[in-house]
């Protein structure tokens, strides 16, 4: 019987859907790290002010009964975050 060699340290996940998946939780923990430095003008700026002006756009168009309400539901839909 052959005896395989063990697998080098480091040599990363057996599977690639693993390596992948290693990759994008690095990537968000990245992220989460740079957002949370960030000065709060410049963390809004770059996560929520695009959006919201967006949403603020449309809703100006539309003006339904209920701002608030219609406000957040395009919020909802329309978040970066939530892309499928």
């Amino acid at each position: 019987d052959a005896v395989s060699a063990p697998a080098e340290a480091g040599s990363g996940p057996d599977h690639p859907d693993q390596a992948q998946l290693a990759e994008k939780a690095a990537t968000d923990a990245q992220e989460k790290i740079e957002a949370q430095a960030l000065p709060i003008r410049a963390y809004l700026d770059q996560t929520v002010v695009p959006i919201l002006l967006q949403g603020l756009s449309d809703l100006v168009k539309a003006r339904p009964d209920d701002p608030v309400e219609y406000l957040a539901a395009y919020l909802m839909k329309h978040n970066p975050k939530n892309k499928k």
